[in-house]
């Protein structure tokens, strides 16, 4: 295991990116001693821990014709466009299941990355073996996008999507004391946030969390300052990105399994690519 922080950004179904580099990862006997995962990095990166390869791929492409999984249905049978029961009962408990087993024989620290809905603010959530099994609501509020999902309510606090807050907690890994972090995108290298087109509609759905809706005005702005920040950490040599080498024209929702599978193998192939380079920066 190497004494590193390995941080996975969201972006739903390009996530599936990140599925390619976790089966390298994992190919290659790469731990690392913190994981932290927003939204759909965090469904990824639970997979990563528990050693599953292939898992986190099949979970992101195998049931995506399957009205529960993703679909207008789901959105206003349950108000989450990305049904919550199925990804985060159903699938890890009965489809797919999760091995809670290897997760415990696990040696280093897996967060995921929520927003506090009613301060605006980032929570960093260890998820411990007993949160795995027993508080998937962290896991479900980390990928709670606005207007397409409920907001989650547990331990008296209110939650959504991680990537509002800190959508890559780069700072966060080496505020934790890492020196050397790998960061994984799912954006290809130059892309930069515009604002959401979508405020007016946020700001009428979550008046009552002011500060909520400021960070979704101003999550762009922190976005892409976070990429020019890392841009300067790799430079300096402490931080390493793997990021998509080509777009494939993925999107937040996407159900063109062709296309999801040619993400997947970019994936693969941009972290294998680099494996002897990645292992010179982790043994540096």
């Amino acid at each position: 295991m190497y004494n590193a922080g390995l941080v996975l950004e969201g972006g739903s179904m390009r996530g599936v990116y990140t599925a390619g580099v976790v089966d390298a990862f994992l190919d290659n006997d790469i731990e690392f001693s913190s994981v932290y995962g927003v939204s759909a990095g965090a469904c990824h990166g639970a997979s990563l821990v528990s050693k599953q390869r292939g898992r986190a791929f099949r979970v992101n492409v195998d049931y995506i014709d399957d009205k529960n999984y993703c679909s207008i249905y789901s959105l206003i049978k349950t108000g989450n466009l990305f049904g919550a029961d199925m990804l985060f009962n159903k699938i890890p408990n009965e489809l797919d299941i999760y091995d809670h087993a290897a997760f415990e024989e696990y040696k280093g620290k897996f967060f995921v990355v929520v927003t506090n809905v009613e301060s605006g603010n980032a929570e960093y959530i260890q998820m411990t073996p007993k949160f795995m099994r027993n508080r998937m609501e962290y896991m479900q509020a980390t990928c709670s996008m606005p207007l397409v999902a409920r907001i989650v309510e547990t331990d008296g606090c209110l939650y959504m999507d991680g990537c509002i807050s800190d959508s890559i907690p780069i700072r966060h890994a080496e505020d934790a004391g890492y020196s050397k972090n790998v960061v994984v995108r799912t954006r290809v290298r130059g892309y930069r946030k515009e604002a959401n087109k979508a405020m007016p509609l946020i700001k009428m759905r979550y008046r009552k969390y002011p500060a909520f809706v400021n960070g979704c005005a101003t999550r762009h702005i922190r976005y892409n300052e976070t990429l020019e920040y890392i841009d300067a950490e790799e430079k300096a040599g402490r931080v390493f990105v793997i990021a998509p080498t080509k777009d494939c024209g993925v999107g937040s929702v996407c159900k063109d399994r062709q296309k999801l599978e040619a993400f997947y193998e970019i994936g693969y192939q941009d972290a294998a690519h680099r494996m002897d380079e990645l292992r010179k920066f982790l043994e540096k």
